[in-house]
């Protein structure tokens, strides 16, 4: 079976009394073959999460930032945005991270962590914020995935005949 080289599922685990947080076991393999060493983490921009990965994430960050003009006030509030606040996380030889105390206070991080696959990042929740967000996230997706239906169903329909017109 080919192993993925993305980040997929979600898995909770606990914060250990000095800090550290086991990554997944999948992603850690994930991790090691994008060949990153370490952690490279952030401040999500639309979340209280942090998002996390490694050369793949990078190469996301490069290809937004690549989008402005090098000197452009845009680069430069992204720039800050995503890479000025990132910090790069040892990974102990038992997969495990020490989360800092600025990105757990960002977070609300305490006692557990949800850790969620995202394709070619993950994040780091605050348990009980996840559930929230994946609640509101299938609220979305149905509303989202009704409004395609019913524009398909427009599109498929045969126009109406104007009013008065004999068949």
């Amino acid at each position: 079976m080919k192993q993925l080289d993305r980040f997929v599922s979600h898995y909770v685990n606990r914060v250990d009394a000095k800090g550290r947080v086991s990554i997944p076991a999948t992603f850690r393999a994930v991790l090691a073959r994008d060949g990153f060493e370490g952690l490279y983490v952030h401040p999500s921009l639309d979340a209280e999460a942090l998002d996390c990965g490694g050369n793949s994430l990078l190469r996301q960050i490069e290809g937004l930032l690549d989008t402005f003009s090098p000197f452009s006030e845009e680069r430069d509030t992204y720039s800050t945005a995503l890479l000025g606040t990132s910090e790069i996380l040892k990974v102990d030889s038992e997969g495990r991270v020490i989360l800092t105390e600025s990105l757990k206070e960002y977070a609300g991080i305490a006692a557990e962590v949800t850790f969620v696959g995202q394709g070619y990042k993950f994040q780091i929740w605050e348990p009980s914020r996840f559930r929230a967000h994946l609640d509101e996230a299938r609220d979305r997706v149905r509303t989202l995935r009704k409004q395609l239906s019913d524009r398909h169903a427009a599109r498929a329909s045969p126009p109406a005949a104007p009013h008065g017109a004999r068949e």
